[in-house]
């Protein structure tokens, strides 16, 4: 793509490196900001730079927060000794818009996949572990999405708790198999959560 200035040359360049952008749709984002006042690309310049600099993840469950304990963990109308166990920070904002889970979460930060190099240790499994260890916890919810990659993480974390006398389960198959939960609906995700079944069962379906 030919452009007559190289300084837009480099900002079409470096917006069109996140997910789901194209050069071309960069560019009209680009023209964008050119059309609006100055204090709109500085407002906005430093949004992100604030976010980059000064965002944390909850101590307790590794979500994204303002502070060192995220509002999730810090609301004493939640169920703390429920637990859904989810990917990412984007599967916590999913089941929060369906309004029907009432426990709190711990984001594993992705899933084991050796192909990808991606082992347990890798992963917020150790702390969630401890967590249950250090009692409290009544349920795990497991939530991860339909893959062969979320079925291994969940019975590779149900293999080390299954001792400890904690309930495990699965959201129901709402979801099918191999979708990503941000990408269902909130009535199918909140259905899926509600209708959970024992992990012993979702194995035996695997």
């Amino acid at each position: 793509m030919e452009m007559s200035s190289k300084l837009l040359e480099n900002a079409v360049a470096e917006i069109s490196q996140l997910p789901g952008i194209g050069k071309r749709t960069a560019l009209r984002l680009v023209l964008h900001l050119l059309r609006q006042p100055e204090i709109q690309t500085q407002l906005l310049s430093d949004a992100l730079l604030k976010m980059r600099n000064d965002i944390q993840y909850c101590k307790s469950c590794h979500n994204i927060s303002d502070t060192e304990i995220c509002t999730i963990c810090a609301n004493p109308m939640r169920d703390t000794s429920l637990i859904c166990v989810v990917e990412d920070i984007r599967d916590v904002m999913a089941i929060e818009n369906t309004g029907l889970f009432k426990g709190i979460y711990h984001v594993l930060g992705g899933k084991i996949s050796p192909i990808d190099g991606v082992g347990p240790s890798q992963l917020n499994i150790g702390s969630l572990v401890e967590k249950v260890k250090a009692g409290g916890v009544k349920e795990l919810i497991f939530a991860l999405s339909s893959t062969m990659e979320g079925d291994t993480t969940n019975f590779y974390i149900y293999r080390q708790v299954k001792d400890s006398g904690v309930a495990t389960s699965a959201i129901a198959r709402g979801i099918a198999v191999g979708d990503e939960l941000e990408f269902a609906d909130e009535v199918t995700l909140g259905r899926s959560i509600i209708h959970r079944v024992p992990f012993e069962n979702a194995i035996k379906n695997m």
